[in-house]
């Protein structure tokens, strides 16, 4: 465990100085800025499609913006608390607990389709696998092997969790016969070559795993849909100034709306990011769905949980209600 855990930090220091080094090297040019990644696949993998976007930001500040690839969840929240991100692109829960936490603040989001197009959890298994319906996952979950993404994944943990298994009163962490903890990508992957007989997913990285992987990927189905997704988000460390956090943002928003002889080349870019319909504006109060969801899962828990008595299930409740409340009324604060 702790050989792997050392090669995952190397992958992480290697993507991140490999992108720093390509800056030039001159006594005038200022720090760069490091922009944080969600892990796709590998770190190269995950940066490749932001570097052109990551260019238009540079040139718009006036200084370097280097990718930082983490090739998992918590390499990438461990940089955000040693306030070595500037930038990021997080999941609602990471950027939940970027702004409650690590004091940065939300200044764009994806734009989603909405309707049935929109972005959500999904559970796959494989076509000719020994579990094929959702039925026979809910009721017999011992028997199967279960991939899965972070416990900070919305649609790798969060969504499966609070609208299919706790209902169920299945807990993903305890009932299932063993459990894989990865990347979207690896969680696929575990499926299709039989290494894992479920696993959760999204429906915007499986339509990009069908690109990159398509026969794993004609092995697989989808047998269970949530509802939409709270959107990824795009935050700024706080203590960098009001002026750099706007110019982040409206670069982030005209990226792809800008009339002019780049903008067929911006929209390229948005799709490869899976982001056709580009970033809005938003603030912190964009991630009160997203806390919403953090609620529903420690009241069902909490539910599902066996207590002493009556009076210690309530108090727990209480206490729930009480840091979601506070969490929200901290959302709709006007940034500092």
């Amino acid at each position: 465990m702790a050989s792997l855990f050392r090669n995952a930090l190397l992958l992480l220091l290697l993507a991140w100085q490999g992108a720093a080094l390509a800056q030039p090297a001159s006594g005038d040019t200022p720090r760069p800025l490091r922009f944080g990644i969600l892990p796709l696949g590998g770190a190269l993998e995950s940066r490749e499609p932001w570097t052109p976007l990551l260019a238009n930001l540079s040139a718009a500040l006036g200084r370097p913006v280097a990718a930082l690839s983490a090739t998992s969840y918590e390499l990438l929240d461990r940089a955000i608390r040693r306030n070595e991100v500037d930038i990021a692109f997080l999941s609602a829960q990471m950027a939940l607990d970027a702004v409650t936490q690590r004091r940065m603040n939300v200044v764009a989001q994806v734009a989603r389709h909405s309707g049935p197009s929109a972005h959500r959890a999904v559970l796959l298994t494989r076509r000719e696998g020994p579990v094929t319906t959702l039925e026979g996952v809910l009721a017999q979950p011992e028997r199967w092997r279960l991939a899965r993404g972070d416990n900070r994944s919305v649609t790798g943990f969060i969504l499966p969790q609070v609208q299919l298994f706790l209902p169920s009163r299945i807990a993903m962490e305890t009932r299932f016969r063993s459990e894989f903890v990865g990347t979207h990508q690896a969680t696929a992957l575990a499926v299709a070559n039989g290494d894992a007989d479920v696993a959760t997913n999204n429906t915007t990285d499986f339509e990009r795993f069908k690109l990159q992987f398509p026969v794993e990927a004609a092995r697989l189905h989808v047998v269970w849909t949530s509802e939409p997704t709270p959107q990824g988000q795009i935050l700024v460390r706080r203590d960098h100034s009001p002026e750099l956090q706007a110019k982040v943002r409206a670069v982030l928003v005209g990226y792809g709306h800008t009339p002019g002889p780049h903008q067929a080349a911006q929209h390229a870019v948005l799709k490869t990011l899976h982001a056709e319909l580009g970033f809005v504006a938003a603030d912190n109060s964009a991630l009160e769905s997203a806390a919403t969801l953090g609620y529903q899962l420690e009241k069902q828990r909490a539910n599902a949980a066996q207590w002493v008595n009556d009076e210690a299930r309530q108090a727990r409740l209480q206490r729930i209600e009480a840091a979601y409340a506070e969490q929200v009324a901290a959302l709709r604060e006007r940034p500092r």
